[in-house]
């Protein structure tokens, strides 16, 4: 028979004794312990809920000698892609009882080492981090769990690491176009080893197809998309298509299509990489390859729990090193030569 609560703020105590049990069975609950019967469980949360107790989480992490939070240190706030990333990576801890903690890789050239001021449990790195960084995780690795999503270097010992699979996305956006009777295809190329992998599968599939392949530098930046499409596209040979480094390049080429007159897809089919938020936009609908960044945040977290919890063998389980597959998405910025 429950017990009715004491005057003031609920506490565990008086949770436990609404529940008519132990203060440390309301600890094993709190903490999501499976060392609890189904009833007494349902008793506690019951009691919490009548009482509207809400634990301490200081409190709850001087006690556990844990603060339950995760690190993710970002090398571009900016770019819409990390909103998906993130919003996978959140499910997955929030299952836990974990909390992200995020800082700018950039602006904050030691938030590496700052978050292991903060004693967080884990560290995820998402996107190319500096040289600076790259030092700062050589010596951290050893004492904490971390994890790398979303890019392809550095590769480090005893850290896992998650990206899209590039390859196999830049063969699909490739030949989607060659497909639809293209044969004159430009590639703005990304940095990094990641824009390296799209910009080796785009030539290859290229040449398998017979088409006449055009690679021109850039980066990730909406602002440069614009700038080398209208150099590219402002030419007496203009291609018929351009398969932009990611959405935000993608973007910038749309505009640069707009302001030469030039139609899309009629005149011009443009296709982009990462199925962000963007290319979803009634008003662009961007032909894009999925690269479920959603889905490589969850594998990060899944694989960075796995270290937490493996904690003292960290370093001698085996480096993961996972490729999240693509998927080709098409919509109204690419069509076949002739087909409009």
């Amino acid at each position: 028979m429950s017990r009715p609560a004491p005057e003031g703020a609920p506490t565990i105590r008086t949770v436990a004794a609404r529940a008519g049990v132990s203060k440390s069975l309301v600890s094993l609950v709190l903490q999501g312990s499976p060392n609890v019967r189904p009833h007494r469980r349902e008793a506690v949360l019951k009691a919490m809920s009548e009482l509207g107790y809400r634990p301490d989480p200081t409190a709850r992490s001087l006690a556990e000698r844990r603060t339950r939070t995760v690190g993710v240190v970002l090398d571009d706030l900016t770019n819409p892609w990390y909103v998906d990333l993130l919003a996978g990576l959140r499910s997955v801890l929030h299952q836990r009882g974990l909390r992200p903690l995020l800082a700018d890789g950039q602006s904050e050239p030691d938030a590496v080492t700052a978050m292991a001021g903060l004693r967080v449990e884990g560290l995820l790195l998402v996107g190319t981090p500096s040289d600076d960084t790259v030092s700062q995780i050589g010596e951290l690795a050893s004492s904490m769990p971390v994890v790398i999503a979303g890019t392809r270097e550095p590769r480090l010992p005893a850290i896992d690491g998650v990206a899209n699979d590039d390859d196999a996305g830049a063969r699909m956006a490739t030949r989607h176009l060659l497909d639809l009777g293209h044969e004159r295809i430009a590639h703005i190329i990304g940095e990094g080893a990641v824009g390296r992998i799209r910009c080796a599968a785009f030539e290859s599939s290229m040449s398998a197809g017979g088409g006449a392949a055009l690679t021109v530098a850039g980066d990730w930046t909406e602002a440069t998309g614009h700038r080398v499409a209208l150099r590219v596209l402002g030419g007496s040979d203009r291609p018929t298509a351009i398969f932009a480094a990611n959405d935000l390049s993608a973007v910038g080429a749309l505009a640069a299509a707009d302001e030469l007159g030039l139609r899309v897809p009629d005149d011009l089919s443009v296709i982009g990489y990462d199925n962000t938020v963007f290319s979803r936009l009634r008003r662009l609908s961007l032909s894009t390859v999925d690269a479920h960044i959603d889905e490589v945040g969850r594998v990060a977290g899944r694989l960075l729990l796995e270290r937490i919890d493996g904690a003292d063998d960290s370093r001698e389980a085996q480096v993961a090193s996972r490729l999240v597959p693509p998927t080709l998405v098409s919509r109204s910025s690419t069509a076949a030569i002739g087909g409009c």
